[in-house]
């Protein structure tokens, strides 16, 4: 039986600028914390194989407590370890991946040109290519794996079933044709596994979530090679999460909020969108009521004004005819953003028929 440890889009050093510079600079020193946690459970599981299936790098600036810890980790492991360069950090003769000293038990695929490495102990052939540009026609097409002995895997950047994508588009047809037992891929930021043919294909996901579209636990894939058989089990790799929520507020947005936040959250980002129909909340009070509650805290206010703005709709005048017909609107609308519009349009108009300062956009 191969243990395989697969891991993809690590984003190391990315720049995290929604944060302040203090918490970006925290959040670089987690993903090298993450990147410990990686090594360790490598260790645990005693994997054989370490594959990272591209952007282990967020670009081509890399800082020496990363590049430093990377020897550290990876030199410490017993498992091989195969990198396959993707979109992020293609390899180029000034890449990381190029210039950065690595240990011996790493191999780095260099070229678009699928290459191979066949090891004696553990018995199985490992295929990979490298993103050499920010972009890549495709780099599994037409292949197929040589027969060998033991089972054949592959470590590649890629997605599946977009024959248009500019980021190493592969078919279905190719992966069922390829021979292999387990193609391990990166590029797609959730988690997900598929078999075609004999080939189990998985994305690991991205290892650490660095923004509100990686929401929830991030993680690795472990994976079991036994002849034929391919077990596959996500396991978590811990941290911060982001997290997005959609709270219905009424007279009292601070009491609505906290009636529904999760208990454990001092830890993590959130983005909370409030909506309903209320008076325009408070939002920096809401932040300062809530700021130590979160490690940090997005507040969006797409609440709706109580229904007195339409209190004049049955007047005989200018002003009843234009109320009317943003309400039919209102009513229409098939979106908050369209409902949020008439309403605009609406505080707008009365403000000017009526001399008062006109509300801010």
């Amino acid at each position: 039986m191969i243990r395989i440890l697969h891991a993809a889009d690590l984003h190391l050093d990315s720049p995290f600028a929604a944060l302040d510079p203090s918490q970006a600079a925290q959040r670089r020193e987690e993903q090298r914390e993450m990147l410990r946690r990686l090594g360790q459970l490598c260790r645990d599981r005693d994997c054989q194989l370490l594959l990272l299936a591209g952007d282990l790098f967020d670009s081509d600036q890399v800082y020496r407590e990363t590049a430093d810890l990377l020897r550290e980790v990876l030199g410490g492991l017993r498992a091989r370890v195969f990198l396959a360069p993707g979109n992020h950090d293609p390899w180029f003769s000034r890449s990381p991946y190029a210039t950065l000293p690595w240990p011996e038990n790493v191999h780095i695929f260099t070229s678009r040109q699928l290459q191979a490495v066949t090891l004696v102990d553990p018995a199985v052939t490992v295929y990979g290519a490298a993103f050499t540009a920010a972009r890549d026609p495709g780099l599994l097409e037409g292949f197929r794996a040589e027969p060998s002995e033991g089972p054949s895997v592959c470590v590649i950047h890629g997605v599946l079933g977009e024959p248009d994508s500019p980021y190493g588009p592969i078919s279905e047809e190719t992966v069922r044709d390829s021979g292999l037992n387990y193609l391990a891929l990166g590029h797609v930021h959730r988690q997900s596994v598929r078999v075609l043919g004999k080939t189990t294909v998985a994305w690991p996901g991205c290892a650490m979530g660095r923004g509100f579209d990686e929401t929830g636990v991030k993680g690795a894939l472990y994976a079991e090679l036994d002849g034929e058989a391919c077990r596959v089990e996500p396991v978590p790799l811990g941290g911060r999460i982001y997290e997005t929520l959609t709270v219905p507020v009424h007279g009292e947005p601070l009491a609505d909020l906290l009636a529904v936040l999760p208990p454990e959250t001092k830890e993590d980002i959130y983005r909370i969108t409030l909506t309903g129909t209320c008076p325009p909340p408070d939002l920096p009070a809401l932040r300062a009521a809530l700021g130590d509650r979160f490690y940090a805290l997005e507040l969006l206010d797409e609440t709706l004004p109580p229904l007195e703005l339409w209190k004049d709709l049955g007047e005989d005048s200018l002003k009843g005819e234009y109320l009317r017909m943003l309400k039919r609107r209102f009513d229409a609308a098939q979106t908050d953003a369209d409902r949020r519009t008439a309403v605009l349009a609406a505080e707008l108009g009365l403000a000017l028929m009526e001399g008062r300062e006109v509300p801010p956009l």
